[in-house]
């Protein structure tokens, strides 16, 4: 199922390049052995999302593929910034952003120039106007990133009063609206086991999503998952999450009325197009999230803050940040260090005690 996903991802990512360029094409070719299908593929997009804008801008007027590397190479300075100007607006000043597409554009051009060669050995561009571009300056500290999530994931005895919620109370909550009571019934050892699982280890949505029976060792409490880079690794869970997994698991077959050779983990209420059980799709696992959380009281709690919610109380407990980055999957150890800064009692604490008037004062 796995190999499956990827393959859709491919299928979309070679239709969307029949639009662009063929030196898009190349370089998506040329970055294959290094990034994962949905990387190439938000390249892609975002590849498109600039040559439309050249169109939209009166700098070529023909179809997207055939778009000239000569344009690429007379754009000025000015003109480029006029695109990272159209972001800004279009994407309400959000610079984390804006500077993924920049990062994109940057890669692209640097492999026009100084990577691809024609026949006679010259470089595609001779010029490369993106190489002259800056990128956003991020003005927000990691204190102020990270309190900002503070107040949307789950903190202290959160963390098992949304797990209890979910098992439970959401279905005493709705207890008189039937539909709602009996969905809940029918899949919340599933739902529970989804949360717990998050909660537990801080996978990825996509990791979860693409788990099978298999991926789970039960003695060692691991997820064998792929990571971002295509990188294969056990991740840890807790023994909470193993319990809800081992509860759900006795019901997943009957329940759900699982053929012998679905391997899929975590399998969705509704059957598929013919008639059979399919994997629980990663919208599905947003949905439900959602659902529990508004619920819940923290309409702002997402799949993403759940995982969030476990960084937090790793480095809490833990506070070990390169294990942490381990467990996260993180390429970058300064992504992880933002968990340094959520809930930093210690220092609250400290400042504190400046209020506190000495004996001998």
């Amino acid at each position: 199922m796995e190999n499956r996903s990827k393959q859709q991802l491919y299928n979309k990512l070679q239709a969307l390049l029949k639009e662009l360029p063929w030196y898009v094409e190349e370089y998506i070719n040329h970055k294959k052995r290094k990034l994962s299908a949905a990387s190439l593929l938000n390249y892609a997009h975002d590849y498109k999302i600039f040559f439309n804008w050249l169109v939209a801008e009166n700098f070529y007027s023909g179809e997207l593929k055939d778009l000239p590397l000569e344009l690429l190479e007379s754009l000025t300075v000015q003109e480029a910034e006029g695109f990272l100007n159209f972001l800004q607006y279009q994407l309400d000043n959000k610079e984390l952003t804006i500077n993924r597409k920049l990062s994109a554009l940057k890669s692209l051009f640097n492999y026009l120039q100084n990577i691809a060669e024609t026949r006679d050995l010259q470089p595609y561009l001779k010029r490369n106007v993106m190489a002259k571009l800056e990128f956003n300056d991020i003005k927000e500290s990691m204190e102020t990133t990270a309190n900002k999530m503070e107040g949307k994931i789950l903190i202290g005895d959160e963390y098992e009063r949304f797990r209890q919620f979910v098992a439970f109370d959401y279905g005493e909550l709705y207890k008189d609206n039937k539909k709602l009571a009996n969905f809940h019934l029918l899949n919340r050892e599933r739902d529970t086991a989804i949360v717990s699982l998050i909660l537990g280890s801080g996978l990825r949505l996509s990791e979860v999503v693409n788990l099978d029976l298999d991926d789970i060792d039960h003695s060692k409490f691991t997820a064998r998952v792929i990571r971002k880079g295509n990188k294969e690794q056990y991740v840890y869970f807790s023994k909470q999450a193993m319990d809800d997994l081992d509860e759900y698991l006795q019901i997943r077959s009957e329940r759900y009325h699982v053929e012998k050779t679905n391997k899929a983990l975590f399998i969705a209420a509704a059957m598929g197009p013919k008639g059979t059980p399919r994997r629980l799709t990663a919208r599905s696992i947003e949905k439900l999230i959602e659902k529990y959380a508004n619920a819940f009281g923290k309409p702002s709690l997402s799949v993403h803050k759940l995982r969030h919610s476990f960084a937090t109380r790793y480095h809490n407990e833990i506070n070990d940040v390169p294990k942490l980055r381990r467990q996260l999957g993180h390429s970058s150890i300064q992504t992880t260090m933002i968990y340094t800064h959520i809930n930093n009692d210690d220092l609250k604490n400290a400042v504190n005690k400046m209020d506190i008037p000495k004996d001998d004062e």
